[in-house]
């Protein structure tokens, strides 16, 4: 297998390499947790999860790491702002965080750390920084110096002359250069603090994670990843700090997801676009989000919409419509080895490798969710012409079928039963639109009995009238099914 991945660091496409083969170490900055995850966390994470997935996917052992700052001065100020301590703001939003990620499908990290229990780590490696003539104490604050790290800026392709003739950064006269960063802070009264060489303080948020990093994966490993805003300064601060310690290159390759913005504007709290993701699930299927957040390439912009939602919406439904029509031929959902009659354990048929030829090219999801509509524009074709009991019992329908399986589990997808998708979509359109579920299975059987009379005027009329209230019908050889044209959960 050949996986090409883009690297920030050399700004290319590369082979996928590891350092041990067949296996996979990975590490994600998590968020800071001082409020509520927003569509923002919620594009890294996805995108991310499903790279994880895909990786166990195509067979490699995996170990991810994905991290929590649960220290911070967002946090301290938060806190003060809802008279809590800092711990309490940092556990609430973490459990909240964990809320989110089960409501969008996630796999959980092998691990996920917090930075304030790996406080030893973390000043071990400023020691070994300040030991080797890059870091310096001033106050009880310790920084590193930019300037005795000649590779500063490779990350991020800045150059350090550059940055400086043009520096609009907060001048502290205790710094050698304005853009030396603080590896260790000395505590100020009320804030959270911890016994170290330098006096009691706290670590600066870019040593906490090449602590992590290196006391979980290695000071060298394989895969490092995080949204586009972090490339500078936070990853570049990692590389210098990390690799000025360790004397070892840090990470061989860096994955960075793009922006999302909100109906083509940045998304700021100042504009009032600020979206969180548990308003999100509650008005769209947590799928669609999912399916939305990939829907572009991870490395370029996402524009949120209510249009585009719509769209991965009504997607969904198509996806969920085919299964819908198999469901009843397994014992369970998602079928488990019932898939497996007549085919080989290790058999994979076209679906899948178009899927994997997608997602080997930098992980394009948009390619392979096209790869999975196609296939079930092809599943209904068949469905239609020879029924679903002989498409299931073919050898090459029932490779399509796992296929489709396989590729919904690495997107995260198509894990309800579709009977019960269906039914639970019903449910939240009938109670949050005041409609009658009856009065539209009753105008569903006269539209049925028109047309058995050949009074079809009466009966595109009948459907004309549901389609005034949103409700779109759905003729198939089963019988007449209906749902709500918004596609809103």
């Amino acid at each position: 297998m050949t996986i090409k991945v883009y690297n920030t660091l050399s700004r290319q496409k590369e082979i996928l390499e590891p350092l041990n083969p067949g296996k996979i170490r990975m590490y994600v900055c998590g968020p800071t947790v001082y409020d509520s995850c927003h569509i923002g966390h919620a594009r890294s994470v996805v995108v991310f999860d499903v790279i994880y997935r895909y990786f166990k996917a195509r067979g490699y052992d995996v170990f991810y790491v994905r991290n929590f700052t649960d220290v911070d001065d967002k946090i301290i100020n938060r806190a003060r702002s809802l008279g809590m301590s800092p711990d309490e703001v940092a556990r609430k939003y973490i459990n909240e965080f964990h809320e989110d990620m089960v409501s969008l499908n996630m796999r959980p990290p092998d691990l996920e750390p917090l930075a304030t229990a790996h406080i030893p780590q973390i000043i071990r490696i400023v020691k070994i920084l300040e030991k080797k003539g890059y870091a310096y104490s001033r106050g009880g604050d310790v920084f590193f110096s930019v300037n005795r790290w000649p590779e500063y800026g490779k990350l991020s392709g800045r150059r350090l002359d550059d940055m400086e003739a043009g520096a609009r950064v907060e001048v502290d006269p205790r710094k050698e250069n304005p853009f030396d960063f603080v590896l260790w802070k000395a505590s100020k009264p009320g804030e959270p603090a911890w016994d170290s060489p330098w006096g009691r303080g706290r670590p600066g948020w870019h040593i906490e994670c090449s602590a992590m990093s290196a006391q979980y994966l290695g000071e060298t490993f394989d895969i490092h990843g995080g949204g586009k805003d972090l490339i500078f300064p936070h990853h570049e601060n990692e590389i210098a700090q990390s690799e000025a310690a360790f004397g070892k290159s840090f990470v061989r390759y860096w994955i960075h997801n793009g922006f999302i913005n909100i109906n083509q504007e940045k998304m700021s709290k100042s504009l009032g676009n600020f979206l969180m993701v548990k308003d999100i699930v509650r008005a769209w299927h947590p799928e669609a989000m999912r399916l939305f957040l990939l829907s572009n390439h991870y490395r370029s912009p996402l524009d949120y919409t209510e249009q585009a939602m719509y769209e991965a919406a009504s997607g969904l439904e198509k996806i969920y419509g085919l299964l819908l029509r198999i469901a009843d031929l397994f014992d369970k959902w998602p079928p488990g080895p019932g898939l497996d009659k007549n085919l080989s354990e290790t058999s994979s048929g076209e679906l899948w490798e178009r899927f994997c030829d997608a997602m080997d090219d930098d992980f394009n999801t948009a390619r392979g969710i096209g790869v999975l509509f196609e296939a079930v524009r092809l599943l209904n074709r068949e469905l239609d012409e020879r029924g679903s009991a002989a498409v299931v019992d073919d050898t090459e329908g029932l490779c399509t079928i796992r296929d489709m399986m396989r590729i919904g589990d690495v997107l995260g997808i198509m894990a309800q039963n579709p009977g019960g998708y269906f039914e639970q979509h019903k449910e939240a359109v009938l109670e949050s639109g005041g409609i009658d579920e009856d009065w539209i299975e009753s105008r569903i059987n006269e539209r049925a009995e028109a047309r058995k009379a050949k009074d079809f005027a009466r009966a595109d009329a009948i459907r004309d009238e549901l389609k005034e209230l949103n409700i779109v019908l759905e003729d198939r050889p089963e019988g007449t099914v209906w749902k709500h044209g918004d596609g809103k959960a």
